[in-house]
């Protein structure tokens, strides 16, 4: 049995985590940990222990993993505290203010035999998996461009930003889903192109990145804005013998939007018909094909079953230190670049 504790009972508490630690027979989430015990946004869960005193769940010998899922700001002061006690820590990306802060904290846990992770669950997003479905399948052929899109269309969220913030941006709070895909599957990039924008300009908010990814002739471009009315395809991938389109994003969070859960709902997060992606290829006798692809089945629940399996059986961390590390430095150098 795996026994957590989470830091924060808001948004990605409530909606991002439990629905999938819940969804186990060998975990146990025992505490959750708010600071303001008043707010009644999200409804209890039976037999989950709610407080907000700390130190009773830092000091419970029974929790083994503490899940960070508060602002940004306070990633780094939670997870050393969680550590300080002997705890795992997994924690919400972006999982640090900094490359710096993040190099210390996963010295620190190993330092104590402990796991420092971050939160990863877009590698299991549906769009994602399906991708390297087909690129594995080599109708493709070698690989020369990528796309990857995380678009929307709320002009409200800029307009109503009247200051430039470094960590609050849009490439921090974004880019850290899809360039965690990219580098957990193509690797650490030799190069990084950087585009990342004020569209309403200097003194706003970052409103919009497009981030270049080189891998010798490969290059694997990571997208995103406030303003695309209709977004772009998800993903889009071209190969020296055909190209895959996939339009849509994984479903398991409109579904957990409508709170349809995945305990108990075989058919959570499944992809319909008309979701699937498009293969566009020349086969190896000169013959055109163009065929649906049936998606894959994406699972955030992978996450904890990864957790499960590093903490209790000693298996490989799923999120490689070095991959959260890399993130962080394009994360810092694309601010960097805006500001």
């Amino acid at each position: 049995m795996l026994t957590i504790g989470y830091i924060a009972n808001g948004k990605s508490t409530n909606r991002y985590h439990l629905p999938f630690a819940l969804n186990h027979d060998h975990i146990k989430v025992k505490t959750i940990y708010a600071r303001n015990l008043e707010k009644t946004e999200w409804d209890r869960v039976p037999h989950i222990q709610y407080t907000d005193d700390l130190s009773s769940l830092m000091t419970d010998d029974e929790i083994q993993l503490v899940v960070v899922c508060t602002h940004l700001e306070a990633h780094f002061d939670y997870a050393k505290m969680a550590l300080d006690h002997g705890k795992h820590v997994l924690v919400e990306k972006p999982f640090m203010l900094n490359k710096e802060q993040a190099e210390f904290i996963f010295n620190y846990a190993k330092e104590r035999n402990l796991i420092a992770q971050c939160f990863q669950n877009r590698r299991y997003d549906s769009n994602f998996l399906t991708t390297k479905k087909v690129i594995e399948s080599g109708k493709l052929g070698d690989l020369l461009e990528v796309e990857m899109h995380y678009d929307y269309f709320r002009p409200e969220i800029p307009n109503n930003t009247h200051h430039f913030s470094k960590y609050n941006s849009y490439l921090y709070g974004h880019a850290s889903h899809t360039l965690d895909q990219a580098i957990s599957y193509y690797g650490i990039p030799e190069r990084v192109h950087y585009e990342v924008r004020q569209l309403l300009g200097q003194g706003r908010m970052n409103d919009y990145f497009d981030l270049d990814l080189f891998y010798g002739t490969l290059k694997v471009s990571i997208k995103s804005s406030f303003f695309r009315i209709k977004p772009r395809p998800c993903a889009v991938v071209y190969g020296k013998k055909g190209m895959f389109v996939k339009e849509t994003e994984d479903r398991q969070e409109e579904h957990l939007k409508l709170f349809y859960m995945p305990k108990g709902h075989a058919d959570f997060g499944l992809d319909l018909p008309q979701h699937y992606g498009t293969l566009t290829y020349i086969d190896e006798e000169g013959v055109y094909h163009e065929e649906k692809v049936v998606s894959e089945k994406g699972d955030y629940t992978r996450v904890y079953d990864d957790m499960y399996q590093a903490i209790v059986h000693g298996k490989e961390k799923s999120v490689k230190d070095e991959e959260t590390l890399a993130v962080m430095e394009i994360l810092e150098k694309g601010i960097e670049a805006c500001s």
